[in-house]
């Protein structure tokens, strides 16, 4: 088994057993494309809502682990869904058949009212002349640009810190990376100014945390979590307006995403409400799983001394007294590999989502129009097939780039023309703040291992996360 299941799916089966295939006149198996996968049917009309507001990552091992063959269905809140937990399927989702997967209503439904007009939920024309926008802003060279920023609002933290201090992690590294984000992309200091993108981060973890049954419910329903999550994203929208209405009235010839933004207001390409909720997805999304890399980066390394000694090792001697630079990362080979393995067994994207436009088969059964489609970073991820002792930090195993399984075992920024277009930055911040904060400092994590997670939009820490700092 992939997985160990501790107890069975509250479901009635529809399993498909070896027995199921049938053969031809000629003795030839027979496609089970028309048929539904197998899946829990859950209670009359909720479905699985319940098991999974109970715990939706022991839900999706579970069924992943029941029900062989890495496609399996469930029912959540009126939706059928569907798990895909295969490399191979996960890139004809998202790559292959790309053209046939969208991101959907149940997305839009969830996350329109912020985001519904930028890049992530456009389709089709409108979601390409918005990437093409904003690309050049991502170019290497731009993004390379980027790395003095990171590192200096990382060591300007670093000064704040004293030997023997106990730091809650999130906390600082959501700060620090909505900082670093700001100055880089925006070329704004949000540093006083943080208050209402944290609060409507504070807001959407909350409004979309999948333990409590109010997450399965429309946002139209005037419960107090919902007015909490409207009233932030209101106070989100008129701030990003503000620094829209700042930059209009300053030299808009820059090449940082805000001047590409409203340069592109300014002509036939983009209006206001499709800038401000692009504003808001970089606001939002831009710095919270970098956040969260961080997060669970430096925590995995306070729980494994040897680890942090080996990566102490290679910064000693390739970076001695000098800050790190984006010329200097090729020769950081293991931060790297610590970063990428804490994106493996912490994936801050914990699944991604889609909707088949058309009927598509995947792995012998047809998803219909329209289901939903999971693809879960948390099971792929962790699957034995691709990698041993996979519940165990070892970075080591990245070394050489993992190039002996398959290509889509490991997706932390998704994958196909619609991979995160931060992707590159991401990447290069995290490694930049782990090499500046770890040559100044030793870790010692105080919250136990393994982590207790929260599923919302992002895998989330469900305690805080506090570490005890030693300057070396």
């Amino acid at each position: 088994m992939r997985l160990n299941a501790d107890y069975a799916l509250d479901s009635q089966s529809n399993m498909v057993t070896e027995t199921d295939a049938t053969t031809d006149d000629a003795g030839s198996e027979t496609t089970r494309a028309g048929r539904e996968p197998p899946g829990p049917d859950g209670l009359p009309g909720v479905g699985n809502t319940f098991a999974l507001a109970r715990d939706v990552f022991g839900f999706y091992e579970r069924l992943a682990d029941e029900y062989e063959g890495d496609v399996a269905r469930y029912r959540v809140a009126g939706d059928t869904a569907y798990l895909l937990t295969h490399p191979d399927h996960v890139e004809q989702v998202l790559v292959t058949d790309a053209p046939r997967f969208v991101k959907g209503e149940m997305q839009q439904r969830q996350i329109g009212s912020a985001f519904g007009e930028g890049m992530l939920l456009a389709e089709g024309d409108d979601w390409r002349e918005q990437r093409t926008t904003a690309q050049p802003a991502f170019y290497r060279e731009r993004i390379e640009a980027y790395a003095p920023v990171a590192v200096s609002h990382a060591e300007a933290m670093a000064n704040e810190w004293d030997d023997g201090d106990t730091i809650e992690i999130h906390d600082a590294m959501t700060e620090l990376t909505l900082s670093v984000l700001a100055r880089a992309l925006f070329g704004i200091d949000i540093r006083g100014r943080q208050s209402p993108v944290r609060a409507a981060a504070t807001a959407t973890r909350e409004r979309f945390d999948t333990s409590r049954l109010g997450a399965y419910l429309p946002e139209w329903l005037p419960t107090p979590v919902n007015r909490r999550y409207k009233h932030s994203l209101a106070a989100l929208q008129e701030f990003i307006e503000e620094l829209v209405a700042e930059r209009r009235t300053a030299d808009k010839s820059g090449t940082d995403l805000l001047s590409l933004l409203v340069a592109a207001t300014d002509g036939d390409g983009m209006d206001d409400e499709t800038l401000r909720d692009n504003m808001a997805t970089f606001l939002f999304a831009g710095h919270e799983t970098t956040a969260l890399t961080l997060t669970y980066t430096l925590f995995l390394l306070g729980h494994h001394p040897d680890t942090q000694e080996r990566l102490h090792a290679e910064l000693d001697e390739v970076l001695g007294d000098d800050s790190p630079t984006a010329a200097i990362l090729p020769e950081l080979d293991y931060t790297e590999q610590v970063v990428e393995e804490a994106m493996r067994l912490y994936p801050p994207v914990w699944t991604t989502f889609r909707e088949p436009a058309v009927d598509t088969e995947v792995g012998g059964y047809t998803i219909p129009e329209g289901a939903v489609v999971s693809l879960p970073q948390w099971i792929v991820h962790r699957d034995e097939r691709w990698y041993d002792a996979p519940l165990e930090f070892r970075p080591e195993r990245w070394a050489g780039g993992g190039d002996d399984r398959p290509e889509y075992a490991h997706y932390p920024f998704g994958g196909g023309p619609r991979h995160c277009i931060g992707m590159r930055f991401a990447r290069m911040e995290a490694r930049l703040v782990v090499a500046t904060l770890a040559n100044e400092f030793t870790v010692e994590s105080l919250t136990d291992a393994p982590l207790d997670l929260t599923a919302s939009a992002n895998a989330l820490p469900a305690e805080p996360v506090e570490l005890r700092l030693s300057r070396r």
